[in-house]
């Protein structure tokens, strides 16, 4: 019997864990495969959090060793110690951080602090998600992985990307996109992209001209309803790749052995069409199809940059609710895309050469993801399930519009999302539905209302990742440094809750209030 049971080992579940530890519980981390941090250590080395100054606890702490790894010489093998410029303003003196690294150095730190904690890891462990949470009286008594084991204890956190442990204590939860009429939103449901003169005509035909040959791959025939409209698709996933061009620490992405061209199809389209020479693709996107954020060492945190690239839009509706089989086979459907773009963009003949020409340096990071084939170990699931607690997050706090009751954190990046899938317009080309980018006035609250579930479904367990909020508001939350803060909170409320003997919904604020500003959370930003 534990105190608290985490179950999903991200960047989330790993300070719960830590600050669990630290306040004096029995404490198990249970992640479903072998390598701790989620997106934190799986390629997402080019941190956003729109404003450093709002991320304090647990999080500033990892961030300023990340920082203090960096002043060593040593750390620097593949080039000269430099300072990493271009991602945030830096904070005092004596409390420096650095939201620039490696993939590596972000599983070391994260490690590391795991071990000062003593913290129980269960690796390789994945929820029975048929039978394996067992409920007495509204709250978790244990939940049982499909090897067999069983945990037990007083409160449960369900700190992984999908909501798997949540779903399976029947806590009420969404997927996809609710309608702008459903919270009186302006930016939720399907969603007007790409803006005008922005995208090339590009023809969505098999024989181009020829609707009767059928349409290229993963190309609907219309957006299946209007602007606004609620639905169920969710937004691109992508692998945030690591890659270098210093000759002794790279590996060559050779062609995939399923590889069929017609799958990029879209790409060759789009360069013949004049897309690389769009006044906005050269000014907006740099003229690239790749967006490589540098990080130390000569690497990159390779990103989706523009309308075809990393992203492959539309192959993610299936994956929150999939079975684990399925959404492996999801996710290696997404790492060939991903290996299949690049050769296509290094090798193809249909991309001209002096196009080719500036991918053509590109590899792998030898001494990145060593035992994954130096491929990033975690598939970015940008959004999957979002609980629907009795308080739901929603663009008007976010927008500064509604005060935030209770707040546990603060969210500050813009609401941001990708492209959900390609479709023929009305004038019979190709053209995409998701995706925004709307900058906030100041940062807002998030609610820990937000982070439990109803009290008639559960009432002993937290979700910090998969939090109770609209998908536009949650394009702002979905951030790992605010990911971190809302792990290290609920595992802060869960601790107390033990302490004084309540449900986690009797839980008074202004106790909890207080300990989260003990331990340098920032819960508070001025009007």
């Amino acid at each position: 019997m534990f105190d608290i049971v985490i179950y999903g080992g991200t960047s989330a579940g790993v300070m719960a864990a830590i600050q669990a530890a630290r306040m004096g519980k029995s404490v198990a981390l249970i992640e479903p495969g072998k390598h701790l941090g989620g997106m934190t250590t799986g390629g997402l080395g080019w941190v956003d959090v729109g404003n450093p100054q709002t991320i304090g606890g647990l999080a500033r702490e990892y961030f300023h060793r990340v920082w203090k790894h960096y002043q060593d010489e040593a750390a620097w093998k593949w080039e000269a110690k430099r300072v990493m410029k271009g991602q945030h303003a830096p904070l005092p003196p004596d409390e420096q951080t650095m939201w620039i690294l490696e993939p590596s150095v972000a599983e070391q730190v994260l490690e590391k602090m795991l071990g000062e904690a003593e913290v129980l890891v269960a690796r390789n462990q994945w929820l029975n998600r048929e039978s394996g949470v067992k409920m007495d009286g509204g709250k978790i008594v244990s939940i049982g992985m499909e090897s067999g084991r069983i945990f037990e204890a007083k409160m449960f956190i369900d700190a992984s990307y999908e909501g798997d442990l949540m779903a399976a204590a029947g806590v009420s939860y969404t997927v996809g996109r609710e309608s702008n009429r459903q919270y009186n939103e302006t930016v939720n449901g399907k969603t007007p992209l790409p803006k005008p003169g922005t995208l090339p005509r590009i023809d969505p035909y098999q024989n181009p001209g020829d609707p009767g040959s059928g349409l290229l791959p993963r190309i609907q025939a219309d957006r299946g309803g209007k602007e606004g409209e609620g639905d169920q698709e969710v937004q691109a996933y992508n692998y945030r790749m690591c890659l270098t061009k210093v000759p002794e620490n790279r590996i060559s992405i050779e062609k995939p052995t399923c590889y069929d061209e017609k799958n990029y199809e879209i790409l060759f389209r789009f360069i013949e069409a004049g897309g690389m020479e769009n006044d906005f693709f050269k000014k907006n996107l740099h003229g690239s199809i790749l967006k490589n954020d540098p990080l130390p060492n000569g690497k990159t945190d390779t990103n989706n940059n523009g309308y075809i690239s990393t992203d492959y839009v539309g192959m993610s509706g299936e994956y929150p609710e999939a079975d684990y089989a399925t959404r492996h086979c999801i996710a290696q459907a997404h790492e060939q895309w991903q290996r299949g773009l690049v050769w296509t963009l290094q090798n193809h003949p249909r991309i001209p050469e002096h196009l080719r020409h500036p991918y053509a340096p590109w590899g792998l990071a030898k001494d990145e993801f060593i035992d994954n084939g130096h491929w990033p170990t975690q598939l970015y699931i940008r959004e999957a399930r979002r609980m629907i607690s009795d308080h739901v997050i929603t663009e008007h706090v976010a927008r500064g519009k509604e005060a935030a009751p209770d707040p546990l954190g603060l969210g500050s990046y813009a609401m941001d999302s990708h492209a959900t899938k390609w479709f023929v317009s009305p004038e019979g080309f190709m053209t995409r539905d998701g995706g925004m980018f709307h900058h906030l006035p100041q940062p807002f609250g998030i609610s820990y209302r937000a982070l439990v579930p109803k009290r008639n479904e559960c009432q002993n367990l937290l979700v910090p990742v998969c939090v109770s909020a609209t998908h536009a508001a949650y394009g702002s939350i979905r951030m790992e440094p605010i990911f971190m803060v809302l792990g290290q909170s609920v595992a802060t409320a869960a601790s107390l809750a033990i302490d004084h003997n309540l449900s986690l919904h009797d839980l008074p604020y202004d106790v909890l209030r207080e300990n989260l500003l003990s331990d340098g959370q920032m819960i508070d930003w001025p009007a």
